[in-house]
Formats: structure tokens, C-alpha cells, sequence
């Protein structure tokens, strides 16, 4: 069984708890809860390393740590987690909540160390953003698909075929639980970190880290055609410039940015 390391890090304030996620995010920690000046972080037994962590925090940053079993993950959630509503334009809420009215889209979710509830502002924005565009018929590809959340929207926005991938294998056991919750049919989950095997899409979602976009722009480039979309997040605001030059580098043009607090998402279209 599974054991994973709940750590709560006292008096970081919001952009401070931004900065610090997208720094733990490259490190192994999964899944975030943040709450007036406490950031609550989530690691793999296994993958933590507490001298390495401490490195990781600004100088005498106080923080407390738990261990968690396995089956009492989703209690942990449970107690926390509350729906979520973006734009009349999707609800997301775990089984056990009430059904929610008044949206085009409901979506249920139960997360299992998996980012993607709607909660963190990346994935509230590239929900966002994909209402910008047009899925019917498309083919697309989620990078990174955590619970699945995106590549199910995808489906109930009319897409023909969705493929999604992620290589951590709770991830992978979590997304197909949540694609059968969803009724969704046309979606193939896989677990790996690349795109080997993976023919054109018409689309990609890719809500991960920065140097991950960076080490991967190059390969979604070739899986585009020419007029086809990719939603990119995982990004703080001060990164905005770097990464959007890394992408025009591969063929890539800006059409739409989507900002909430410090991070970013955004729309390109290949060239």
C-alpha cells in the first residue's frame, strides 16, 4: 500500500504559495491545497526527501508533515473538497455531491492524489480556454491528463477521439475510474511521458510544468498540423515571455492568454 506525506507550510502568502507550487510541482509533490497563509503540499512517501525539501522552502519557513495512507486519501479530499462552477460553463463535483443545475457541462470527479478537480488555477484556466474553441469531430491528445478532467470535457465537447496519457500509474487508475463515472466512450488512457505511438491530433492539452512544455514544444509541433489548436498551462505570469518564444520557435502562434492570480494559460495555433 501506498503511503503519502501531507505537509503543511505556514505563512506563505498567494503569489509566495504560486511561486512555491510551481517550484514543488517539478518536484515530485502532486497535489496542492491552498487556504489563507497555509499551503498544503502532497508527496509519495517514497519521493520525499526532507533535506531536499527544506532547500526547496525561502529560509526559515516553518512546516509540519503527516503521513497518509493510502485508502484515507479521498477522506482527505472528502473533507475539503467543495464543487466547482467556471463561467455557467462547467461544474465539477466529486459523486457524492448534489448534482449541479445551470451549466452545459457537469463533470464528476473523484481525485486520488491526481491534480484536475478545477480547484488550482491551471485547471480552471484551460477549462477556460477551451471553450474557446472547437472540439466537434476533433482529435485530441491530453498530456498530463491527472484525473482525467480535461480529456472528459474534450469528449462532452464533441470530440471524436481523445487520447490520455500521464505517467504516474495512480494517475492512470484514476482518470479511467473518472472516465467510466462519465459515461465517455471515445477516450484511450495510457500511461507514459511522451509521444511515442501517438499519430496526428487536431488538439493538445497540456496543463503541466513549465520545463515540461519547454522539453516537449518541439514534439507537439509535429503532431499539429497546420491550423490546429494546443492549450498550454502550468505557467507563471513571469514566464509568460520565455515560454511563448519557445513556442514561436516551434511554429507556433499566440491567439488568446488567460490569467488567474500569478498563473497563465494559453492558446496557440500552428502555423
Amino acid at each position: 500500500m501506498k503511503n503519502f506525506i501531507k505537509i503543511k507550510i505556514e505563512s506563505v502568502s498567494l503569489h509566495a504559495g504560486e511561486i512555491l507550487m510551481a517550484e514543488l510541482s517539478e518536484n515530485n509533490f502532486y497535489a496542492f491545497e491552498q487556504d489563507e497563509n497555509i499551503l498544503f503540499a502532497y508527496i509519495e512517501e517514497k519521493d520525499f526527501n526532507e533535506n531536499h525539501f527544506k532547500k526547496l522552502l525561502p529560509a526559515n519557513t516553518i512546516y509540519t508533515y503527516s503521513i497518509i495512507e493510502d485508502k484515507n486519501w479521498n477522506e482527505e479530499w472528502e473533507n475539503n473538497l467543495q464543487p466547482v462552477v467556471i463561467n455557467n460553463f462547467v461544474a465539477i463535483r466529486a459523486a457524492f455531491h448534489k448534482p449541479i443545475k445551470n451549466v452545459k457541462h457537469e463533470i464528476i470527479i473523484t481525485p486520488k492524489m491526481s491534480f484536475g478537480t478545477g480547484h488550482h488555477p491551471t485547471t480552471f484556466l484551460m477549462i477556460d480556454l477551451m471553450q474557446k474553441i472547437n472540439f466537434k469531430n476533433k482529435s485530441v491528445l491530453d498530456f498530463g491528463t491527472g484525473t482525467g478532467v480535461l480529456a472528459i470535457l474534450a469528449e462532452k465537447q464533441g470530440a471524436a477521439s481523445v487520447v490520455a496519457i500521464d505517467q504516474d500509474e495512480w494517475s492512470i487508475e484514476n482518470a479511467l475510474e473518472n472516465i467510466k463515472a462519465n459515461n465517455c466512450n471515445n477516450i484511450i488512457v495510457k500511461q507514459q511521458n511522451n509521444i511515442t505511438g501517438i499519430s496526428f491530433v487536431d488538439i493538445i492539452l497540456a496543463n503541466i510544468n513549465l520545463n515540461v512544455l519547454k522539453e516537449n514544444a518541439k514534439d507537439f509541433s509535429m503532431l499539429l498540423r497546420s491550423g490546429t489548436f494546443l492549450i498550454a498551462s502550468g505557467i507563471l505570469s513571469e514566464n509568460e515571455t520565455g515560454i511563448i518564444s519557445v513556442f514561436v520557435k516551434n511554429d507556433f502562434i499566440k491567439k488568446k492568454l488567460s490569467q488567474k492570480n500569478k498563473w497563465l494559460a494559453l492558446l496557440f495555433q500552428k502555423q
